[in-house]
């Protein structure tokens, strides 16, 4: 009873002294350092939030089995150690039952609890918004750029409009014009789907400050579904090695109010980019069913 006492009393004070160190943090420090929260803890998207509890809730459960774990062994390696005087080996046992199946039953329920939550978290993130979304965008990959296409009414690919991005471009002192990056537009409080498509190698979209990266292939669309929760400037580059340029595949993505949105894409109408957006610059033409052609002008060509 009186060991019990003591502990209690020592971890009154250790809760106490947890709640208030915990209160004083920043969303930045709640959330781990993690990029995509602002001060008041807005987050940058529906799922930033929860990307970031899985991330932040795995440390400290990795924390606390590491915590365990090391203060085990050096119990072990105190409690345990050759006493002045002792000789020879140590009594040896067999097998300790308890201890083995602490052993056992605990690392499996660690293993199980974790994939729970991840599995759980990673359906929701996949949730794809299909013919719900308000927004339908496809972003293609190509070396070393962007291409951003912005479907029409009922997704209409006749009446999308669409933007094609260069490579960044450094000067003399290796700094780069990010206004002349591709640029990516969404409207914020929206439900976004885009459609992640490749022109030629394996590259991989990431929009750092939305805890987000998935890889885009050819021939094997992938897709993403989020909606934007806070207007602001981002960064995005590709997060494959995809070549020699890779470290220059940047991009910048604007989240905006609808009517800024509705505006950029009717200027982009009124540049002429309309349509289905050019097949022009894949560069692989091997794919099953396009007997090695990479673009209309090929079939053309052919003809003649």
């Amino acid at each position: 009873m009186p060991s019990k006492r003591r502990l209690r009393w020592v971890a009154i004070p250790l809760g106490i002294a947890a709640t208030v160190a915990l209160a004083g943090c920043s969303p930045t420090e709640l959330h781990g350092f993690l990029p995509g929260f602002v001060e008041d803890g807005t987050a940058a998207t529906n799922q930033t939030d929860r990307v970031a509890g899985l991330w932040v809730n795995s440390w400290i459960v990795l924390l606390a089995v590491g915590i365990v774990t090391w203060a085990l062994m050096g119990w072990a390696a105190v409690a345990y150690r050759r006493r002045k005087g002792q000789t020879g080996l140590p009594v040896q046992m067999r097998y300790n039952m308890p201890i083995e199946i602490f052993y056992t039953v605990i690392p499996l329920i660690l293993v199980m609890g974790m994939f729970f939550f991840t599995a759980k978290d990673q359906a929701a993130i996949e949730t794809q918004w299909g013919d719900d979304a308000d927004v339908e965008i496809t972003a293609i990959g190509k070396q070393w750029a962007f291409d951003f296409m912005y479907a029409g009414e009922d997704d209409d690919l006749s009446d999308a409009v669409w933007t094609m991005g260069v490579q960044a471009q450094a000067d003399a002192n290796g700094d780069i014009d990010t206004e002349k990056l591709p640029t990516l537009v969404l409207p914020v409080d929206q439900k976004v789907h885009i459609s992640l498509q490749s022109r030629d190698v394996i590259h991989s979209f990431w929009i750092i400050d939305f805890l987000y990266k998935k890889d885009m292939y050819i021939g094997k669309d992938n897709s993403w579904s989020f909606i934007p929760t806070r207007v602001g400037e981002y960064a995005g580059k590709c997060a494959e090695l995809c070549g020699e340029y890779h470290s220059m595949m940047l991009f910048n993505v604007k989240v905006v109010e609808q009517d800024e949105y509705d505006a950029y894409v009717e200027s982009l109408r009124e540049e002429g980019n309309t349509g289905d957006i050019t097949d022009a610059y894949d560069r692989l033409g091997n794919l099953p069913g396009t007997t090695g052609k990479t673009s209309e002008t090929d079939s053309e060509e052919e003809g003649e």
